[in-house]
């Protein structure tokens, strides 16, 4: 029996997404005979050029193209192509809508999102920066505090942009020296052993190593090597320093503390976690896991 408009009506409002919509549809056509091929070409990000989204079955002979503005359009290949373009057309207001919808669904994901991102962060500045401020105005020259707290600000400003732009895959290499070139001149030792991928967007990453490897620096290290592994599903990036190592809590013996707290934040909101450690002999192991892309 052929697939009358009610039909393909009904697959398009019991689909998951767009996607699935003229995916059903078209497999739909194909399993009944209705159609020998098709193909879904849909809009570039550059608007003027299309992409072929999809595509199955025999894709030449009598074809009829069917502008299905914004999901795109649809070719539609056989004998009956021609005749059953006014019957697709039926599906346009249905498909614009579900498009809509899922767009309007998105925007509204960015905007939670983003409204946590500024509640997690204002946090931060709430606590770290008023702690420098206190401590700045205890001290004879309070410029050091002053100018950590600044410093703080400036963190904390860039990792509300990161968050709110992660996306993204990291190349290991190219963040780890990206991050190490972000220190500027130093004399301390900096060894990166690390290939491939790592599943946190890259301009994070780079901003939680920056970090990582500047309180290194402050607690006295020497030297730092930073190194990744794979252990099952879940990616490792290790960062091992041998400065004065940890306090009795989860914080580093000495130095600016810059950026911890905003680290492991950024970390979890990439779906990872940052661990501190104290290593066997002197120093501090900072671990950042997040599960392999794909997981």
């Amino acid at each position: 029996m052929e697939a009358t408009a009610t039909d393909l009506v009904s697959t398009v409002a019991s689909a998951e997404n767009v996607r699935a919509a003229v995916e059903d549809v078209c497999a739909l056509l194909l399993r009944q005979g209705a159609v020998a091929g098709f193909e879904w070409w849909t809009e570039n990000d550059d608007g003027r050029s299309l992409h072929l989204e999809l595509s199955a079955g025999i894709t030449t002979g009598a074809r009829a193209r069917i502008e299905l503005d914004p999901v795109g359009q649809l070719v539609l290949v056989g004998e009956s192509a021609v005749e059953l373009a006014s019957t697709i057309g039926t599906l346009r207001p249905f498909l614009r809508r579900r498009w809509s919808e899922e767009r309007l669904a998105e925007h509204a994901s960015r905007l939670a999102r983003r409204a946590e991102a500024l509640d997690d962060f204002a946090a931060l500045v709430a606590h770290d920066v008023k702690s420098s401020l206190v401590t700045a105005l205890r001290d004879e020259d309070p410029r050091a505090g002053l100018t950590r707290a600044l410093e703080l600000v400036d963190s904390i400003l860039e990792a509300v942009r990161v968050d709110q732009a992660a996306t993204g895959v990291a190349q290991l290499a190219d963040c780890v020296q990206r991050a190490i070139a972000d220190l500027g001149d130093t004399r301390i030792e900096i060894v990166a052993s690390v290939t491939g991928e790592f599943p946190i967007p890259p301009d994070a990453l780079r901003l939680v190593l920056r970090n990582l490897l500047a309180n290194a620096v402050a607690a006295g290290a020497e030297r730092i090597h930073v190194s990744a592994l794979a252990e099952g599903d879940q990616r490792m990036l290790v960062v091992d320093d041998d400065g004065v190592g940890l306090s009795s809590g989860d914080r580093y013996a000495t130095g600016a503390q810059l950026g911890l707290r905003l680290c492991r934040r950024l970390v979890e909101r990439c779906g990872g976690k940052l661990e501190l450690r104290r290593r066997a002999a002197r120093g501090t192991r900072a671990v950042i896991v997040a599960a392999a892309a794909g997981t």
